[in-house]
């Protein structure tokens, strides 16, 4: 096996592994990667347009989050508002339990990467993140990841 195909099929695992772990932890909230994920943009970025929300998704980039803010809006924890500069315009933004459930998501994401930094601090991570950064730098994964996290 080549280092690039371990390389690929190792970032693979790690991707299936983290969601796995994640995944566990999120189910007490009733909500899975993608949503939690949803709940953390529209935190962070208080409103959003549905475009503007799939140009910042990485678990679903390049595809319409309608169906996952659908079910969001259905839990309560999404609701949508029209723009009151453009009455065709749909914007979204957490509800207060969707705020709540939000907090509650990001502690969780806030304990796994504690432990996922304690295992970085023993190695080498900024050789890894810059190969993987310009593996994925013209892909749609990577453009949302470079808007959401500008370096």
């Amino acid at each position: 096996m080549s280092q690039a195909e371990e390389l690929r099929y190792l970032v693979l695992a790690a991707q299936r592994e983290g969601n796995r772990l994640l995944t566990a932890l999120l189910r007490p909230l009733g909500l899975t990667t993608a949503q939690a994920e949803v709940l953390s943009l529209l935190g962070d970025h208080k409103v959003l347009t549905l475009s503007g929300l799939g140009e910042l998704l990485v678990c679903e980039s390049g595809t319409n989050p309608s169906r996952l803010v659908d079910r969001l809006v259905t839990q309560g924890l999404v609701e949508r508002i029209r723009s009151p500069t453009d009455g065709r315009e749909v914007l979204l933004q957490l509800t207060n339990t969707g705020r709540w459930a939000a907090g509650q998501a990001a502690v969780i994401e806030g304990e796994l990467y504690a432990s996922l930094e304690v295992l970085a601090a023993r190695h080498d991570v900024e050789a890894t993140l810059a190969l993987l950064r310009e593996f994925i730098r013209d892909l749609p994964s990577g453009q949302a990841v470079a808007r959401r996290f500008p370096h």
